[in-house]
């Protein structure tokens, strides 16, 4: 008999070990299942080795060497060096501790992990593929964690001088010159990075604003902080293709008058989503359905069409975030141990690590308008702030949205230094529903960017203290 015709029995089976797929992993085996694990790459997924954490772990680097060149205190004169090389190195050495770390964890938990490819043969077995053969797998439940991928444009094929984030974040040199295609998050964490660090950068936007999903006064300060390092904004842009030599690239596309106009750069950066890893695993083999965007159909319990396989992360509906991945695991690993769970996205934070950084959970103040019809607002600037003003970094607001009716905390906006910090206490609190009084009685410690929180509660209660009521 061959291997490939042994069936291993599998309590718990997680096809994908990014932070979805490992989180799943680790409190299934917490909840006493036994479980494995299988990836085809490496465990920590897209996130913590081609996404989230080498991605800011650039974006540090590319703040400290701005800090440096240009010291933002008065009085204090710098000078800097800078080795892009070493910069590289250094993300790497996170990289490698951040992913060393998951498998200990891994580990410690006593989950089985196997390296290779893994599809869907019959409703509850996956054959997986290795380089020396392959094993089948017989499971009673699966949690499916595969993740997503860049899109690829028709007209902007791949190659040596068309990337994608994954090809931006192992540059090993600063280009001279380039262009983004796609001003969401990605694109502009990346395109304000490789701008710090000396790059002359293009933004290319389809739609009327960068980061559309933001509030817009969010927005124009993270434009403003661009237009700081000469970044170029083309909107309503529309990209038709490249035309690649040995040492550039040149991009066409029809600006916002239909003008068509062309660029030329060392690279063009695509960011223009990502599209989830649905299409040759078997999924039609193992009952599973799919969306008309090939998204997992799921449940609030993140059961899918097939009753013992569970599916999360960017494959399901939602925002591609890995947070929301690692969430929805521990929902699925707790529905397969018996446990009444079900997932609430109330309150999902979406960061982007731009400069100021932006954050936002909840309702947009629009989106509670149209849910409430009366709202309060509470807005409080940085420059408002002992602490921000300390820091000499006075740009920014929080703004806190609530159901004018019972003072409910609904929505929160946090665009500033610590906005991915901050917006924590704000989730927490919208998940308790607390109200604007609650937060404005709740004593924060003097002077902090935190209590800014409870100062734009006392604006939205029209008590105000550090700032003239309007």
């Amino acid at each position: 008999m061959v291997v490939g015709d042994i069936v291993e029995e599998v309590e718990v089976l997680v096809i994908g070990a990014g932070p979805g797929g490992y989180v799943a992993a680790i409190r299934a085996a917490q909840l006493g299942k036994s479980v494995t694990i299988v990836d085809k790459a490496e465990l920590g997924g897209v996130c913590l080795n081609r996404g989230c954490i080498p991605s800011k772990a650039l974006i540090s680097a590319a703040h400290h060497y701005e800090a440096a060149k240009e010291s933002p205190f008065p009085g204090i004169e710098t000078t800097a060096s800078f080795d892009f090389k070493k910069v590289q190195e250094w993300k790497q050495s996170v990289v490698d501790k951040m992913t060393g770390g998951v498998q200990q964890l891994l580990k410690g938990n006593k989950v089985n992990v196997i390296q290779g490819e893994a599809f869907f043969t019959k409703p509850n077995e996956v054959r997986v593929m290795q380089e020396n053969g392959s094993q089948r797998l017989q499971f009673q439940h699966c949690i499916l964690a595969t993740g997503s991928r860049p899109i690829e444009l028709k007209n902007l094929p791949l190659g040596k001088r068309v990337i994608d984030s994954t090809g931006a974040l192992s540059l090993d040199h600063v280009p001279q010159r380039l262009v983004v295609v796609g001003g969401g998050y990605i694109g502009i964490e990346l395109g304000q990075t490789f701008a710090k660090f000396g790059s002359q950068v293009t933004i290319i936007e389809g739609l009327d604003s960068i980061l559309a999903l933001f509030d817009k006064q969010m927005v124009r300060l993270v434009e403003k902080n661009l237009k700081k390092y000469n970044v170029q904004i083309e909107t309503k842009a529309l990209a038709q293709g490249v035309e690649e030599t040995e040492d550039s690239v040149k991009l066409t596309y029809k600006d916002k008058d239909g003008n068509e106009k062309t660029i030329e750069a060392d690279y063009v950066l695509v960011t223009v989503g990502r599209r989830p890893n649905t299409d040759e695993i078997g999924l039609q083999d193992a009952g599973i359905e799919l969306t008309d965007k090939g998204l997992v159909k799921v449940d609030q319990q993140c059961r899918t069409t097939n009753p013992n396989v569970f599916a999360i992360g960017d494959i399901v509906p939602g925002p591609a975030l890995a947070h929301k991945a690692s969430y929805e695991g521990k929902v699925a690993a707790e529905v397969i141990a018996g446990k009444p769970s079900i997932v609430d996205y109330r309150c999902i934070p979406s960061v982007v690590f731009s400069d100021p950084e932006m954050a936002s959970v909840g309702l947009t103040e629009e989106e509670a308008k149209k849910e409430y019809g009366q709202v309060a607002v509470g807005r409080f600037p940085y420059a408002a702030n002992g602490r921000a003003t300390a820091l000499n970094a006075t740009d920014g607001f929080i703004k806190l949205v609530a159901n004018k009716e019972n003072g409910v905390l609904v929505g929160a906006q946090v665009v500033g230094v610590e906005a991915s910090n901050i917006i924590a206490e704000l989730g927490l609190a919208i998940e308790m529903s607390a109200t604007l009084e609650d937060i404005a009685l709740t004593i924060h410690a003097h002077p902090t960017l935190g209590e800014m929180v409870m100062e734009a509660a006392e604006v939205g209660l029209g008590e105000p203290i550090h700032i003239i009521k309007g």
